[in-house]
């Protein structure tokens, strides 16, 4: 007869939080049953077992780090974000019920455990040095002038790791969000709720506002992302929040992440129009990948991205007929990349608007990581797995295992 182990039990077994132990679930690597009359999920005894073996023993040192770096085991704790059987959750709430009916900065302040009056005093007044600046780039793509006007505009003071305030840490924290948002529309800081601020300068109505209200906080964060673990390694250094958010905007411009949008208009741009399907297929048959649709995390389809695209319904043709040609030829579903380049285009906004609500809504997220970042004493420092020259005084063996 089966052997089965509790949550607990598994966690302990593993020698994992019950948070780890939800993501080794969530990302394959552990099946969870529903216990016989019980809510609490069960795990075969032999599955916990193997999987610990696997972590081990079971592999070479240098194969576990290569996979552990790719969607592969957890490599830190966290009480932020939490992807399981295909569902996001903020701190145990449902993200997409956060997108329906929170304020970006009520998610804001969930995230980082604050209470949102410290949001209430006004923003940072803007340099008028930073208004010529801002002058100089205007018509520019959110890709091209987001970080280096937001490493112009904000400043230390208030997140620096001597800032031990949680009042002052808290407006810091808002003011670096709002000082990106002024960056993103040319603006200077604003005090006035990040999506109307948007709604106002691009000059939509007030469905196109909440839809970019929810398209914030559906960004806001998702785990252990590319540009969110750079925000950590960053903020683990001793470095201030700011210069996380500078991380996690240096590393949101590549075209494996944020910029994904940019790929995205190119794809449209390229086969929306007569015989979409068949440019799809020459593209793909030629080596190119289609930007914007499939995530590892979400097989069945990114919640994110159907949850925005049915808010925006009814869809144009183009967009619906592209939906349908990607998963006709792949199998794939949008990601949040698609979905955000659909709402541009939906509520024809600048292009680059893309890119820019994802960056604005994902630096709060970066914030949280370096807020929960900066109570581990410990730098992020990780080995490498050295494959060049030996040199003759090393021993021979190194690397090799015994």
């Amino acid at each position: 007869m089966p052997r089965y182990m509790s949550s607990k039990e598994a966690a302990a077994y593993l020698r994992v939080s019950l948070q780890t132990l939800y993501a080794y679930v969530s990302r394959g690597l552990l099946h969870a049953e529903n216990g016989p009359g019980q809510r609490e999920s069960r795990y075969l005894a032999t599955d916990v077992e193997r999987l610990r073996d696997r972590k081990e023993k079971g592999r070479k040192p240098r194969e576990v780090a290569k996979a552990t770096l790719s969607f592969g085991l957890p490599v830190l704790e966290s009480e932020i974000t939490l992807i399981e059987n295909e569902r996001l959750y903020y701190r145990g709430l449902d993200a997409l019920e956060i997108a329906r009916t929170h304020s970006v900065e009520e998610a804001a302040a969930h995230l980082w455990q604050c209470d949102i009056s410290a949001f209430d005093r006004s923003a940072p007044s803007s340099d008028s040095s930073l208004l010529v600046v801002m002058d100089n780039f205007r018509g520019r793509r959110a890709e091209e002038v987001l970080l280096p006007l937001f490493t112009l505009a904000s400043d230390d003071a208030r997140t620096a790791l001597w800032q031990t305030s949680q009042q002052r840490l808290a407006e810091g924290s808002i003011d670096l969000v709002r000082i990106l948002a002024g960056c993103l529309l040319g603006t200077g800081p604003n005090a006035k709720p990040l999506h109307q601020q948007c709604a106002d300068v691009w000059g939509i109505d007030s469905r196109g506002a909440d839809l970019i209200r929810r398209a914030l906080v559906l960004c806001a964060d998702h785990e252990l992302n590319a540009s969110s673990f750079t925000a950590r390694c960053v903020v683990s250094t001793g470095a201030s929040l700011r210069a996380g958010i500078i991380g996690g905007l240096a590393a949101l411009t590549g075209g494996r992440h944020g910029a994904t949008t940019a790929r995205g208009e190119a794809l449209w741009d390229e086969v929306v129009g007569d015989e979409m399907g068949t440019k799809i297929r020459q593209r793909l048959a030629r080596g190119d990948d289609i930007p914007g649709f499939g995530h590892r995390l979400y097989p069945s389809g990114d919640v994110r991205a159907a949850d925005l695209l049915a808010s925006m319904a009814p869809l144009d043709r183009d967009c619906q007929e592209l939906i349908h040609h990607g998963h006709d030829l792949t199998g794939a579903r949008p990601s949040i990349d698609f979905a955000l380049v659909a709402l541009r285009r939906h509520l024809r906004l600048p292009l680059g608007a893309a890119f820019g609500v994802f960056a604005l809504g994902r630096s709060i997220g970066w914030i949280a990581h370096g807020l929960e970042q900066r109570r581990n004493p410990d730098i992020i420092r990780p080995r490498a797995a050295y494959t060049g020259h030996i040199p003759s005084d090393v021993d021979p063996h190194y690397g090799v295992p015994r």
